[in-house]
């Protein structure tokens, strides 16, 4: 069960539910039918995969008011290949095991039991092994070192 609906659709691999103005272009997340770039309403429904680059990260270790997860847990921005940055929930919940520009793809994982005894599952982040990149995210040129 989706901690809420419309925000990723649980497919191999999982996908970000996002619109797309037509009026200015721009991807949001999530998906809103009013564009919050322009204010526009001729705004599509997408989906896109989430692979990108950490933007920056933290750890969440004491649980915010009303959350029954797992603590601690890994936090942060991705940019998407589509330049969207989306925040969310990481994986990796130890900040010394990650880096900015760190390649991430998209996941769904399992976030708490409901009191129906259902699985409630989200979006998250997992660092990938996708080529390495420099701490800024941008590909080294051909044949530096990482």
């Amino acid at each position: 069960m989706p901690v809420r609906d419309g925000l990723f659709v649980d497919v191999d691999p999982p996908l970000l539910v996002t619109g797309r103005c037509r009026s200015c272009g721009h991807l949001h997340f999530p998906h809103r039918r009013t564009c919050p770039y322009c204010s526009s309403e001729r705004v599509d429904e997408s989906r896109v995969p989430g692979r990108g680059r950490l933007w920056a990260h933290t750890a969440v270790t004491a649980a915010p008011p009303g959350y029954t997860g797992d603590v601690p847990y890994g936090f942060g921005v991705v940019e998407l290949d589509e330049g969207l940055r989306v925040i969310g929930r990481l994986t990796e919940a130890e900040p010394s095991l990650l880096r900015r520009g760190q390649p991430m793809t998209l996941v769904v994982v399992p976030l708490h039991t409901d009191d129906d005894g259902r699985t409630v599952v989200t979006y998250a982040f997992a660092p990938s092994s996708a080529e390495p990149h420099g701490l800024d995210g941008r590909r080294p040129p051909t044949g530096a070192a990482t």
